[in-house]
């Protein structure tokens, strides 16, 4: 852990940090990391931004889903590669630009992405037994 010392000027950024960390039932520290990372993230891939979601916070393309469906529609499957990006972006309704900004994200953050693919995956399987469970439940 680093501690770093951050002076705020106007517009009363400290107070509304506050306010908004007790808001979230968290600490203004953790707020502000978050805040920073997501910024920086952003800063650097100006396509992509965060959302709150049943999942927690998540990359998401501006006006598109988020970054690891378009990760989703690209990563495996029997397209070649060449066609991916294209085809991908086809099927999400999406342009190309957004389908590489997914991409250079995905490149940079590949194990956060990963990591939050394979949690979707949990779920949906998760969903799928309980779905199927309570049909069984129900015809018998």
């Amino acid at each position: 852990m680093t501690v770093v010392s951050i002076r705020f000027g106007a517009n009363n950024v400290h107070e509304r940090l506050k306010a908004a960390a007790a808001r979230r039932r968290t600490s203004s520290s953790a707020l502000a990391e978050r805040l920073i990372d997501e910024g920086l993230r952003m800063e650097a891939h100006p396509m992509v931004l965060f959302r709150d979601g049943p999942s927690g916070r998540r990359p998401a393309l501006a006006g598109g889903p988020d970054v690891t469906e378009v990760v989703s529609a690209i990563v495996g499957g029997d397209v070649a590669v060449h066609v991916r990006s294209r085809r991908a972006a086809e099927l999400l309704g999406l342009t190309t630009a957004q389908v590489d900004a997914a991409l250079a994200y995905y490149a940079e953050f590949t194990e956060d992405i990963d990591a939050e693919r394979r949690e979707n995956s949990d779920v949906a399987e998760r969903e799928e037994m309980l779905w199927r469970r309570r049909r069984e439940l129900l015809s018998g």
